[in-house]
């Protein structure tokens, strides 16, 4: 057995020493907030993981600490404590009152597991067993708590597993209760940005959604024996490229090099970083010229509504941005043709745009799958923007930051902010393995993470 493989058995060993829940820690009575149309589509997707990597050598004191700031902040996002509920017409929203359990906290041991063993290119199975939650959808909401905590003691550090319903909240509220829960951590005596939580100001209409069973969901089909069985999905591999300051300002120059003649803005560091990941993933992939590929990226919405919301809206206020071209043409062509193309899809995406598939949703509800990301895609979730890398309960910022493997398939990125700053970004690809071995050989490609 390989060194890489022996340290994977021992991550498979982590022990649950207990489980306990946190409540706001004060009385709020009853509330309650209907989930709107931006957050249904996500009903039976699975909840979404996240995990921090700390040094310390203080586990006790830190995870008190934690469950005191964490009583504490609830008190403002009181909805991560709550359930879901629907009524007789399937109508969802969340709700919390005082006898709720509110959120789960497991506690456990894997002493022998060093901080620098979670590397971060390390993949999400070898890291699954850190995280809680694997393979639950947003739907047993109904029955689960809403966000679960797993604080697992490592030998010089602690790991902070993750897993926040996505049916209430989108990328940008995670961060925004992540970074408000380190401030009341390290000291501060409330939150700094209070979050926004009365949805039915975005958008107020009842939506009836029926949805099947998990036993009858296809998106689980494969892992509950009801799917074809001739038909077995290729194995996945997830990499973590690093994109370092100069990789991304190289990057960026030559999609710019050459503007486009119709006096379009240059191309952000995004469209830049999203048509070279596409391109270069196409290629991998080895598609005939003919075949169709689709780009996706999951929008915040908050400043492209009418009227905005405030960044600091708590839910879903996001929606995915499609474009779609040949593998032939978005890889024969120059970096600029695909840029061009989400750039232009990104900027279509007006508050018309939205109201118009909202209604659309509306009319005919239809929850998302992971097929709906379009074919052959390279599908964007999280944001280079988001500040994972400062989020410090009082012991430093975290080593690693990186997703679980719920939500994950073949072309899922999650970007996140590089841990050196400034202009860095890591992209964490999953990929099927083969498309994933010629994508780590092409140098085109790796040579700009180097």
């Amino acid at each position: 057995m390989t060194p890489e493989a022996d340290k994977q058995e021992e991550i498979m060993k982590v022990k649950i020493n207990g489980k306990s829940h946190v409540k706001p820690s004060k009385k709020l009575g009853r509330r309650e907030c209907r989930l709107v149309t931006f957050d249904l589509p996500y009903i039976a997707l699975h909840y979404n993981q996240k995990l921090l990597v700390y040094k310390g050598n203080e586990y006790e004191d830190m995870v008190g600490k934690l469950k005191d700031g964490l009583g504490a902040v609830l008190e403002d996002f009181y909805q991560l404590a709550g359930k879901l509920a629907k009524d007789e017409d399937w109508v969802f929203s969340v709700e919390y009152d005082d006898d709720t359990e509110g959120v789960e906290v497991v506690e456990a041991n894997a002493e022998w597991i060093n901080v620098e063993d979670l590397d971060a290119e390390v993949g999400a199975s070898t890291l699954k067993e850190l995280i809680p939650y694997n393979g639950i959808l947003n739907s047993e909401g109904l029955h689960r708590p809403l966000l679960s905590v797993q604080l697992t003691k490592l030998k010089d550090g602690l790991a902070m597993g993750l897993a926040f319903n996505h049916a209430i909240l989108d990328g940008t509220s995670t961060w925004h209760f992540m970074s408000s829960w380190a401030q009341i951590c390290s000291g501060l005596p409330s939150v700094t940005v209070m979050p926004f939580l009365d949805r039915t100001k975005v958008r107020n209409t009842k939506v009836k959604l029926h949805h099947p069973p998990p036993d009858q969901d296809p998106q689980n089909a494969s892992s509950n024996g009801t799917a074809d069985a001739e038909h077995v999905d290729p194995p996945l591999r997830e990499r973590v490229f690093k994109f370092s300051e100069s990789a991304i300002d190289k990057i960026k120059s030559k999609v710019n090099s050459d503007p486009p003649p119709d006096g379009s803005k240059p191309f952000s560091t995004f469209q830049s970083l999203a048509v070279h990941m596409w391109r270069h993933v196409t290629q991998a992939r080895q598609l005939k010229p003919e075949d169709y590929t689709v780009f996706t990226v999951f929008a915040n919405c908050r400043q492209r509504v009418d009227p905005p919301m405030p960044e600091s809206y708590f839910g879903n206020l996001i929606q995915a941005i499609f474009t779609v071209t040949s593998a032939g043409l978005l890889t024969m062509n120059p970096p600029e043709f695909g840029a061009s193309m989400i750039q232009k899809a990104i900027e279509m995406h007006d508050a018309k745009a939205i109201e118009e598939r909202n209604k659309q949703f509306e009319r005919s509800p239809k929850i998302f799958r992971f097929k709906d990301a379009g074919v052959n895609c390279v599908s964007v979730g999280s944001s280079p923007r988001f500040p994972v890398y400062e989020v410090d309960f009082g012991w430093g910022k975290p080593e690693t930051v990186r997703s679980g493997i719920n939500n994950k398939f073949d072309g899922m990125v999650y970007l996140y902010r590089g841990k050196s700053g400034g202009r860095s970004i890591d992209a964490e690809i999953s990929l099927e393995a083969g498309a994933m071995e010629r994508l780590e050989k092409d140098e085109e490609f790796v040579l700009e993470v180097k």
